[in-house]
């Protein structure tokens, strides 16, 4: 430990580690067995809703492999890219568990984006065809794009359709998946995206007054959804399609206001996936991930980053 300086990680000297997908979903589910373990502890997820569509939010794991304490505090705020800055902004504390010590500081953003679609990769293994070839993404900012990136890596992806309310996030996301190669249309409307897709992405904004538009209903035999959008866009009166819907943390779900679906179709959490306690995908129905991000996931990512950083010797160190 140093005790003379600790390590400051922004969020373009996080890209350039260049930590592949692969690896922090790799990670994530080490961190899921050492929780199981008991050598990970976690506390549910803290939300303040302050109102005009703001979404604040704070995680908090300490660990034994490592040894940190870590803690993400980040804002969602909708007016920001009116602005020309990042909808969701915030800074990441890595402290030694053993004395306290500030051991790093990370900007969010970076860690934010790998770790959700990380976490949709670990159950997306046990949930989603393993030749799945096609993604419909609903919503097209940050998150699909990390999400295409994660599920190029695990899978044979050859196409994307991709429905947005914002006309840049939109061609920016169809560009990039053109530019590796993959074919890319910009659906008019969700049902005709999602109706044979693969894989399916939402990631709309966190905003509970938006009425409810996607049916779970369309969805094709064997189809994996990946919710990261609180359920917020998805018609519950559809959700019993679904013969699996797996949760982030059945902890922080029971102590949250509102359900991420209900509970009667829930079949387990993420850890129990891992561990082997809700059943692999039933190809003849749909298989879906809701999730809010759980504590876990920024604590493996954050902790990778900063032992790759260190080993590399990349970032600054600041003195105390």
């Amino acid at each position: 430990m140093d005790r003379e300086n600790f390590l400051y990680l922004s969020d373009a000297a996080l890209e350039g580690l260049e930590i592949s997908p692969v690896t922090v979903a790799d990670t994530i589910e080490t961190a899921l067995r050492e929780k199981a373990a008991g050598r990970l502890r976690t506390a549910p997820k803290s939300v303040i809703l302050p109102g005009d569509g703001r979404y604040m939010m704070s995680t908090l794991a300490v660990g034994e492999a490592p040894a940190f304490t870590i803690l993400k505090a980040v804002s969602v705020c909708p007016d920001n890219p009116g602005l020309d800055l990042p909808a969701i902004n915030g800074s990441i504390l890595v402290f030694d568990a053993a004395t306290g010590l500030l051991a790093a500081l990370l900007d969010a953003n970076w860690v934010t984006a790998v770790r959700t679609a990380a976490l949709s990769a670990v159950a997306a293994r046990r949930l989603a065809d393993p030749n799945a070839r096609s993604i419909a993404f609903i919503g097209t900012g940050v998150q699909a794009r990390s999400h295409l990136a994660a599920f190029m890596a695990e899978y044979p992806i050859a196409e994307i359709r991709a429905v947005g309310r914002g006309q840049k996030n939109l061609d920016a996301l169809c560009d990039l998946a053109r530019s590796k190669g993959l074919e890319a249309t910009a659906s008019a409307r969700p049902e005709e995206a999602m109706r044979d897709a693969d894989i399916i992405v939402t990631s709309v904004t966190l905003d509970y007054t938006i009425e409810p538009f996607l049916d779970a209903r369309w969805l094709k035999p064997g189809a994996f959804a990946a919710i990261t959008d609180l359920g917020i866009p998805w018609l519950k009166e559809g959700l019993s399609a679904f013969n699996r819907i797996a949760i982030d943390d059945s902890e922080q779900e029971a102590a949250s206001q509102i359900p991420l679906v209900p509970a009667e179709l829930v079949s387990g959490d993420l850890t129990d996936l891992v561990t082997g306690k809700v059943p692999d995908r039933d190809p003849s129905r749909p298989a879906a991930f809701a999730f809010r991000g759980i504590a876990l996931g920024d604590f493996a990512a954050a902790a990778l980053a900063v032992e790759t950083a260190t080993e590399r010797g990349a970032g600054l160190r600041i003195a105390r």
